[in-house]
């Protein structure tokens, strides 16, 4: 859940977590002040961070305590909504990502496509992965069952695609 997140491996999001559901209302509340397109819901160059958040992104040259727009997002990885945090955390686990969460928001909320629901007998995973496996090792192991194969493969392209954050939002190397 986004409200739970293991303190133990996350123990800034809570100090973090206001401050990246501040950042989704500012960029909305631009986007619909000033007319943008609705193609920057994507592919914005732009958000809006506190000095907190802003060091979060790790972003340069950012004096300020109070909120400002920052441009230049998309050189560093990030970009509309699916490089905030909020988003990227609210679609993960306490304690992982969640490359099926996630991919499966890009599904239905991004792209509008109803998906059936697991069927009943699907393993649940767990919660931390397990040594000697990768996240998408795992998630492409669960995957092999046929009952749940011809979801995830819509599902999990999208979901992989934004393994370059953490369970947090945190930008790390895949």
């Amino acid at each position: 859940e986004f409200d739970e997140k293991n303190e133990r491996l996350f123990p800034i999001f809570a100090e973090l977590r206001s401050s990246m559901y501040e950042e989704m209302i500012r960029f909305f509340t631009d986007l619909f002040q000033n007319d943008g397109s609705i193609l920057s819901i994507l592919d914005a160059d732009h958000s809006f961070v506190d000095h907190a958040l802003a060091s979060f992104y790790e972003l340069p040259n950012i004096e300020s305590e109070g909120w400002q727009r920052v441009e230049g997002l998309r050189e560093r990885g990030r970009g509309g909504v699916l490089g905030m945090a909020t988003t990227l955390a609210r679609q993960s686990g306490a304690s992982r990502t969640s490359p099926i969460l996630r991919g499966n928001w890009v599904l239905e909320t991004l792209l509008g496509e109803k998906l059936p629901k697991p069927p009943k007998n699907v393993p649940t995973l767990p919660e931390t992965v397990p040594e000697g496996l990768s996240e998408r090792a795992l998630i492409e192991r669960h995957s092999l069952d046929p009952a749940c194969a011809k979801c995830h493969e819509r599902i999990d392209p999208y979901g992989f695609a934004l393994e370059d954050f953490d369970a947090i939002g945190r930008r790390r190397e895949s």
